[in-house]
């Protein structure tokens, strides 16, 4: 052929409405690919930018011996081009105006923050000021708490050691204001070139050297290689990762996204598919004509193959050409919900989903069926017979599962999530079959006539097998749209139900055991009651089955817990938010055992049985772990590692207690009635930590909303494509009811009947399906408690039997524009 014809013949064939069909099906598979995995991307930067601002860096070094660490491990650090700064975190007393005061003290370099902002005042009225550096020298910053304990203000010294300090703002937040037990409120922020002349800190001072370190990850990430075989046990490579608050939220975060990229997968395959395969079918006369004329099968071969190749680099182009201004329109929604502006950001290996998203759906999907068009006999062709046998495929469907499980593998990288809509997806079409079988056993009996109802019932039954496949593709589809709709639900009340409004957001520490109920009678008089004391013991766990337990676990395999002492406690009963995962929790009156949080476990390799030794001061304490439980770190409640019977084997030891509650910001003056009259017992404020990830909630909030649109938009497309699948036969039936006097009111009912049964069939087994794949989803990967969706599920089989009626009275728009004879004579 001429490069004239080509292109006519490429023209010709893109006026067809099927091969319209397959490329708008396959800009909108790759738009939505593209954009989902443009803006998780990009979302994803967002989070953990905010989120490093939670260790005012990207990474910290911690050295808990007392001991700054050597020189050249910092130059290293910047001779590979990474920022640095440094920290002394240490607790003292303070003196002013003849009042002394226990305080937290973090002395910060002129580098600090790294990350994040810190929030001042400067003066006690005066507004909120948002800035990105520390006191300077000769100065500090205090707690606004600390002006009415201490009776000072705002331009007074505070003595620190030998050093005369001058209070020139309030400290309001800092960036990396974490969760930590150590931690003493209330906090005052100096220079760390003062520290030296307060001589505060002396050799064998309880003190902690930080080291912040920022950069892009790579560099930090060889960083860590060359660092790694020189830290001593006392020192720790800190990312915003390891703090189990904090993870836990962002692991949320990046399943969810991974989830509905992988539902966008699932459902450009399957419009892919289905426009394709009506393509195919429709291309039966044209390859009969070519072979008539003396082109082979091999011609016909590579004639479609270049057709699909084009396909694929328009729907390709198309795509993206969707998909950026998408992505941008997001991208400054984003910034609106957190009321800052977020950087536009693109990140081209982002595309890399959607460009295989196209190429495995037109050469897993889209090829099969054509390719099979080549082996067909003319004469078969042009008696309009298919062609083929569905033994013929059975290769290609397997093909194309294989396909579908490594395309969302490979995006999301899940095994779980995979088996999770796989097996959903099999149990739907098991559930098809059956189900199928009966309404083909009932129908079978229904005769025609006048009326709408009868009418539907038959042309469901004339059209079986289409109206089968169409059942399990709607039921697919509204499948894995309702899927994300209930994970998105299901997933966001119960995150946000763990951090509600009136979450904890103070910490009392070092209650001795004589004051528990003063403690709590304090607060309880000013309607603050305590929920639950907890004792704590610090104690550090050394020997597993009598070995020493950094023998017995592997090296590689650094667990922080190994290199500090650990909070201990004993329990009477299981906290609402712990869950047993393996053994029993202590029965009444018990006095052996210890019960061990699930993810340490799995990083000791614990079995029920094997043999715990703490070490609490001079004393010893074994005993056999009894039960492994999952523990909620995002609950902002006080949670333990280990938990032991309440006489068990810490009940001699001397303990603290310790617990959390909620307190109103306007009611914060309590805490300094509560301080003078409990002056050992100290105060964490955590404010700052319960805002920054209810921020996280937010911005995870919008990518759901967000993804939620484009799956629904996929959907929708899936199912015009597949309603467009019959329009040829339904046409020509509607055409000849009108040959035959039908009216058109009554073709319009019984059309829209039928479309609404099929609709409304498909919507309750695609909500059936969806249960079982959000309680394995929810279960297995969310970890949390299914629960039924009845007000979610109950109106979507309505919603889909209502579009389904819209798309079907659309079908019969030519029927009823057209004289019958001159459409019967187009359709034939």
């Amino acid at each position: 052929m001429t490069a004239a014809k080509k292109l006519m013949s490429v023209r010709r064939d893109w006026r067809e409405r099927d091969v319209r069909v397959v490329l708008a099906a396959l800009i909108i598979a790759v738009a939505t690919v593209a954009t989902i995995a443009l803006f998780a991307s990009q979302l994803q930067r967002t989070l953990v930018s905010s989120a490093s601002s939670f260790l005012a860096a990207d990474r910290q070094l911690e050295a808990e011996d007392g001991r700054p660490v050597p020189e050249p491990w910092i130059a290293e650090a910047v001779k590979r081009g990474l920022e640095t700064g440094r920290m002394v975190e240490f607790s003292t007393m303070v003196l002013g105006n003849d009042a002394f005061q226990l305080v937290s003290v973090k002395a910060v370099s002129n580098e600090y923050p790294l990350r994040g902002e810190l929030e001042i005042q400067g003066d006690s009225e005066g507004s909120r000021e948002q800035i990105k550096h520390g006191p300077a020298r000769g100065e500090i910053w205090i707690n606004p708490r600390l002006l009415k304990l201490l009776k000072i203000g705002l331009g007074d010294t505070l003595e620190v050691g030998n050093r005369n300090l001058t209070v020139s703002g309030l400290l309001l937040r800092e960036p990396d204001g974490g969760f930590s037990l150590a931690a003493l409120a209330p906090r005052v922020m100096m220079h760390a070139d003062d520290v030296a002349s307060t001589g505060v800190v002396q050799e064998g001072s309880r003190v902690e050297y930080v080291y912040l370190f920022a950069g892009k990850e790579a560099a930090l990430d060889d960083y860590y290689k060359w660092l790694q075989p020189q830290l001593g046990p006392s020192q720790e490579w800190k990312g915003v990762r390891d703090g189990e608050t904090l993870s836990r939220s962002l692991d949320r975060s990046e399943s969810f996204l991974l989830l509905g990229g992988s539902l966008a997968v699932l459902l450009a395959a399957v419009a892919v598919a289905v426009a394709s395969r009506q393509y195919a079918l429709s291309q039966r006369d044209t390859v009969a004509l070519l072979k008539t004329l003396g082109l082979g099968s091999a011609g016909i071969g590579q004639l479609y193959l270049k057709r699909l190749a084009l396909w694929g680099v328009t729907g390709m182009v198309g795509g993206f050409v969707v998909a950026l201004p998408l992505f941008w329109l997001l991208t400054l929604l984003l910034g609106e919900a957190l009321g800052r502006p977020v950087a536009f950001q693109l990140d081209s290996s982002a595309l890399t989903p959607a460009l295989l998203t196209a190429v495995v759906s037109l050469f897993a999907f889209a090829y099969p069926p054509i390719r099979r068009l080549k082996n067909v006999p003319a004469m078969r062709v042009l008696r309009s017979q298919p062609g083929e046998t569905g033994r013929e495929a059975w290769p290609d469907m397997l093909i194309a599962l294989v396909a579908v499980f490594g395309l969302i593998w490979l995006y999301a990288g899940e095994l779980s999530l995979v088996v999770s809509l796989l097996g959903g997806l099999a149990l739907l079409l098991a559930l098809l079959a059956f189900l199928g079988w009966i309404l083909v056993a009932m129908l079978r009996k229904v005769r025609g006539g006048g009326h709408a109802w009868r009418l539907a019932l038959v042309g469901l039954y004339r059209h079986r097998r289409a109206s089968l496949s169409q059942i399990a593709v709607f039921a697919m589809t509204l499948m894995l749209a309702t899927t994300l709709i209930l994970v998105r639900t299901s997933l966001l009340d119960d995150w946000q139900a763990q951090l509600p409004d009136d979450a904890p957001n103070h910490f009392l520490i070092n209650i001795a055991p004589d004051a528990v109920d003063d403690v709590a009678g304090f607060w309880k008089e000013r309607g603050q009651p305590l929920d639950q004391l907890y004792p704590m013991v610090r104690g550090r766990l050394t020997e597993l089955n009598g070995q020493p337990v950094k023998e017995v676990v592997s090296k590689d395999q650094r667990v922080g817990a190994l290199n500090r002492e650990l909070n201990l406690t004993w329990m009477d009963s299981l906290p609402a938010d712990n869950a047993i995962v393996d053994g029993r929790w202590f029965e009444a009156g018990q006095k052996d055992g210890v019960s061990v949080e699930a993810e340490l476990a799995g990083k000791l390799g614990l079995a029920l049985g094997d043999k715990l030794t703490f070490t609490i001061g001079s004393d010893k304490v074994t005993e056999a772990v009894t039960s492994i439980r999952t523990v909620q770190w995002d609950s902002m409640k006080p949670n333990f590692y280990m938990a032991f019977p309440p006489a068990g084997g810490l009940t001699d030891m001397p303990a603290t207690w310790i617990t959390s509650f909620y307190l109103p910001r306007d009611r914060k003056n309590a805490l300094n009635e509560f301080s003078r009259r409990f002056p050992t017992v100290s105060v964490l404020e955590i404010d700052n930590i319960i805002e920054r990830i209810q921020e996280i909630v937010r911005q995870v909030t919008q990518a759901i909303e967000a993804i939620l649109v484009l799956i629904l938009a996929a959907a929708l497309v899936v199912m015009a494509a597949v309603v467009s699948a019959t329009l040829q036969d339904r046409q020509r039936e509607g055409a000849l009811l009108r040959t035959l006097g039908g009216r058109q009111s009554l073709l319009v009912r019984s059309t829209v009947l039928e479309f609404a049964l099929l609709g409304g069939f498909a919507g309750v087994l695609g909500v059936a399906a969806a249960e079982v794949a959000v309680w394995a989803l929810q279960f297995r990967m969310f970890e949390g408690a299914f629960s039924w969706h009845w007000q979610v599920v109950l109106p979507i089989p309505v919603i889909s039997a209502l579009i389904l009626a819209l798309f079907g009275r659309w079908q019969l728009s030519p029927v009823l524009s057209v004289s019958p004879m001159l459409l019967l004579r187009r359709l034939e």
